[in-house]
């Protein structure tokens, strides 16, 4: 695999940034690799990936380039007070991208997956761009959006997550059934009929744990596509994470 840092100017960010690529070194003349797209969480960027994962080595014999972006604290969102990573991630890197390497255009070659801010980055993605990404996998991932803000409040005075939330996505009332909805995002694919695969999985012991169930149920009640598997004993944490990698490796092989 040859790894990649890629950076330049973005005029959607309007700022320099980076980009992590794995890419397969040899490949048949004419041939175009597919792509996943693989997100960060919160306190991430660009290489955390690389340095707490051994994703290289998964990769090293699958057919597959690997792309893996900076977003700051943004839950890959169009901010309110802030930059528009979605528009970044969803239009402007994919151009930028293709016009590097010879990376496949076809929307059954395009995967995105992420962890805990990245796993909501994922399904946002996915969920908004049906004919973009076939696949979208979430590790231990903030599903349930406006649940997760709510109870965080209720716990104690959290002064720094409610600033957090209102910066990213303004107030509850315009959060909610908004793009940024991905629970209202399920309901739009399942009244579509063209909803990617979808792959959520979360460990027992995580404090995300009974918001992946409260989504899980949502997306099952819409009769979606989706595979779900929780692992007793982990937490938010990257042991998890090093593995539940090579599984959602598996499942894009399994289309």
């Amino acid at each position: 695999m040859a790894l990649l840092d890629i950076r330049f100017r973005s005029s959607t960010l309007q700022q320099a940034t980076a980009v992590t690529v794995l890419l397969p070194e040899e490949r048949e003349p004419g041939f175009q690799w597919p792509v996943l797209l693989l997100l960060h969480g919160l306190s991430d960027d660009h290489t955390t990936w690389m340095r707490m994962t051994a994703i290289e080595r998964y990769v090293r014999k699958l057919r597959l380039c690997v792309v893996m972006p900076s977003a700051d604290r943004s839950f890959y969102t169009d901010m309110v007070h802030g930059n528009r990573y979605y528009s970044y991630i969803s239009a402007e890197l994919p151009r930028i991208l293709h016009d590097m390497f010879p990376l496949s255009r076809r929307r059954e070659d395009h995967f995105v997956a992420g962890l805990s801010m990245g796993g909501y980055g994922a399904f946002k993605l996915a969920l908004n761009n049906p004919d973009q990404f076939s696949a979208a996998a979430s590790m231990s991932g903030v599903l349930d959006m406006a649940h997760y803000f709510r109870s965080v409040s209720e716990k104690g005075p959290r002064e720094d997550i409610k600033r957090l939330a209102e910066d990213i996505f303004g107030s509850a009332e315009s959060f909610v059934n908004s793009t940024s909805d991905l629970r209202r995002m399920a309901e739009f694919a399942a009244i579509r009929g063209n909803c990617p695969r979808l792959f959520m999985c979360c460990g027992t012991e995580d404090h995300l744990y009974d918001n992946n169930l409260r989504y899980l149920s949502l997306l099952q009640s819409l009769g979606l596509p989706v595979t779900y598997e929780e692992d007793p004993g982990y937490a938010h944490t990257w042991d998890y994470w090093d593995l539940k990698i090579q599984r959602v490796l598996e499942w894009l092989q399994e289309a």
